[in-house]
Formats: structure tokens, sequence, C-alpha cells
């Protein structure tokens, strides 16, 4: 005989998240951010060891599947595509159709379109990039970036095309490439690209420095994802955006 059970009817708020197979970053960070009562389910689209706009523009054919492994049976309030350089290259909107054909949710983000609702909702116009890509994808990510209205008036990068190694750049050279950046142009604020790149520990102490908001590609996305699924208002505070959205 079936041992008898029971079913749980209540649901917490569950988002997904696409992440790149080569990201080590990403979830840590998530973990850091998202509220305890706000469930963040994974899967992983295949991406290159290097990071170029061939590999990037790779992974769309690899999005609607990726989205298709995360569980039929949750109930997503909104998925994150976790790929800064990606979304330039491949285009936010395109991004969003693949992921939707994949699994049903209203909503859909990536770091570009979230970085874009952040700087129209704190009024930020003019920001310093730091990237760690090399020039195709960084000068592909600027004309995103300007195309929806943000202008880039300060720029650096690392120059790295390895992933393993872009995960491995040490937070005092993150700190550093940003604060160069947010002092060498007419910056509102600083964003810091990339999902890998270890950002979110430095940003408190180089807003300090440069008295200024100062970005990054996962806090930007947490943030936007927590807009759209109603539970922003319950993410860990780091930075001034939260002082301004």
């Amino acid at each position: 005989m079936p041992l008898p059970y029971s079913i749980d009817t209540h649901r917490p708020t569950q988002i997904g998240l696409i992440t790149l197979q080569s990201d080590e970053t990403i979830e840590r960070d998530f973990r850091r951010l998202l509220p305890d009562n706000v469930e963040c389910l994974v899967s992983r689209v295949p991406s290159g060891a290097t990071v170029s706009l061939d590999t990037l523009r790779g992974m769309e054919a690899d999005l609607t599947r990726s989205a298709s492994l995360l569980p039929r049976g949750a109930a997503f309030s909104a998925v994150g595509y976790g790929c800064t350089s990606a979304s330039a290259a491949i285009g936010a909107d395109r991004v969003a159709q693949l992921i939707k054909a994949g699994v049903e949710t209203p909503h859909v983000s990536d770091p570009l379109t979230a970085l874009t609702a952040a700087c129209k909702a704190a009024a930020i116009r003019r920001i310093g990039l730091v990237s760690p890509y090399v020039a195709s994808v960084s000068d592909a990510l600027i004309r995103g970036l300007e195309a929806e209205g943000i202008t880039v008036a300060s720029f650096g990068s690392f120059d790295e095309p390895l992933e393993e190694h872009v995960v491995r750049i040490t937070p005092a050279s993150i700190r550093d490439a940003a604060i160069h950046v947010g002092r060498n142009g007419p910056c509102d604020a600083v964003f810091m690209s990339c999902t890998n790149l270890r950002a979110l520990e430095v940003i408190e102490e180089v807003e300090a420095i440069l008295d200024m908001p100062v970005l990054s590609s996962n806090q930007v996305l947490a943030w936007h994802l927590g807009t759209l699924a109603g539970f922003s208002n319950q993410i860990q505070k780091v930075g001034r955006l939260f002082a301004v959205v």
C-alpha cells in the first residue's frame, strides 16, 4: 500500500537564474543579496572558456534549452540571464524571447536591462565603466549602453579573455580600477561590468572614496529581478543604489 501524504499548497516567491557554465561568482552574490524567503533556482548555459563576440553570440543557440531545464513545477515570478556582455552581443529583446520560449515567466531581465532600469530610476546619465573584457567585447557593450541613452564618460579594462582569470581578479585590483575610472571622467556613477567579476564586495568601499553610486552587474540584476517580482525592498542593501530606487 502506498504511504499517505499531503501536498503543501504554499509557494514561496521563486525566481530563475540562467548563469554561464564558466561563472563562479553570481550565485554567491545572489545568496548574499536575496532575502531568505525568495527561492532562486539556477540553470546553466554552455559558454566558452574565453570571452569573445563569437563565444558570446554562440550562447544564443542554447538559451531556450537552458531555460527549459529550470524546474517545470516552479512558478517563476521573473527569470534572469547572468551575462552582461552577451546581453549586448545578442540583444536584450532576443534574450528575453529565447528564455520565454523555454520557461513560463512574466518577466525576464539581464544585467544590461537591469543597469538601464537602475540608471533611469536613479537619474544616472553618465557612467564610468570598468570592464574585464577584450576590446571588441567592451566596444559592443559600450554601444549597447549608449543605445539606451547611457553615456560612457570614462572607461578602463583588464583586457582579460579567459573566464578562469576574470573570476580570480582580486577585489583590490577591482577597487583600484573603479577608483581610477571614477576619477577620470565626468561620471554620475561607476559600473563594474561582468557577473563573474568579484565586484560586489568592493562597492561600498569605492563609494566612500568617490562619493558617488557604484554599481555591479550582479547587484543591479538582483535589484531588477526583485523589482519585477515585487521583493526589491527585501534585498540586502549593498550600495547607494538602494537609497534612491
